[in-house]
């Protein structure tokens, strides 16, 4: 087990789960690139932008963190990293201070929207949904088949068309297909990790999507997901940039080649390493869209 003192930075910072963030972060930098492309990109808004998705997916790591554990569904059966509770590097009142904290910086920045905002009552209502469906997903819903549902939403039309909307005042048509897209790129992260859970969640009675479907459909789940989010990116090239269909191309191969690997593994631990992949696969799809609609916005 990795020495890890106890309430230590180390153990907080393990805690958050840095790996994810990229998973917070590429809805609002894809939104931003969106609304350079279109002429209409803010710096200071976007960045609270960023720093508020930041602190709501630590918060929701979190909140992920100490209610597993007190459901005792994080013992040593868990294929995957055990987390900070478990693990006794942050006791469960501790942890409860830490998602409180998280949530106030977070309410700190969305307060800095809220006050450049055209709809301040529409973002204010976006955040308390924020904060109210990070704790339903781990105390219900990721138990009943709802979780994918969850990430298309909070993790696709709520980031791009919020960034996008605060930005610019207003939300085109290419905000929803980029929200597919990203919702659609950001699941394929839990899809690896409930392929990989399948028998624990299963003996747990936890009812994911793969458990209740079965795992052949688990494993072309996630390789439709990434085809789809490519070709919801390529459909905004008929209205944008060329960039938009050539750049993100080059996310299939790694996308095809990682679930290749992910089904000739199939079970345990090493399932891990498609987790790592499937996260670099993400941050170069979010990036090269990025880049595409920054190509376009220059006129290039």
């Amino acid at each position: 087990m990795e020495q890890v003192k106890q309430h230590s930075l180390k153990a907080w910072w393990l805690a958050a789960r840095p790996k994810t963030l990229s998973a917070a972060l590429i809805p609002v930098i894809t939104a931003s690139a969106l609304a350079f492309s279109d002429g209409a990109f803010d710096w200071c808004k976007a960045l609270l932008c960023v720093a508020f998705a930041a602190c709501m997916q630590i918060a929701a790591n979190m909140i992920n963190d100490l209610y597993d554990y007190l459901r005792g569904t994080d013992g040593e059966e868990r294929l995957g990293p055990r987390r900070a509770c478990a693990q006794g590097w942050i006791s469960p009142r501790a942890m409860r201070g830490g998602i409180a904290v998280m949530l106030l910086l977070a309410g700190v920045f969305g307060v800095g929207l809220l006050l450049t905002s055209s709809a301040p009552w529409l973002l204010l209502g976006i955040g308390a949904a924020c904060v109210v469906f990070a704790f339903l997903y781990t105390l219900l819903l990721s138990y009943c088949a709802m979780g994918d549902l969850l990430v298309w939403i909070f993790f696709g039309p709520v980031p791009v068309a919020g960034t996008y909307f605060v930005q610019t005042g207003t939300v085109t048509p290419d905000v929803w297909w980029l929200s597919a897209a990203c919702g659609l790129l950001i699941d394929t992260l839990l899809v690896v990790n409930n392929y990989r859970d399948r028998d624990t969640d299963r003996a747990v009675g936890k009812r994911t999507i793969i458990v209740v479907l079965g795992e052949t459909f688990g494993s072309y789940f996630y390789l439709l997901q990434g085809l789809l989010a490519y070709a919801c990116v390529a459909l905004m090239a008929l209205d944008n940039s060329v960039w938009l269909t050539i750049l993100p191309m080059f996310y299939l191969l790694p996308h095809y080649l990682t679930w290749r690997k992910m089904i000739q593994i199939n079970r345990g631990k090493a399932l891990n390493r498609i987790l790592g992949f499937t996260s670099r696969n993400m941050l170069m799809m979010g990036v090269l869209v990025a880049i595409a609609f920054i190509l376009g916005g220059l006129g290039l």
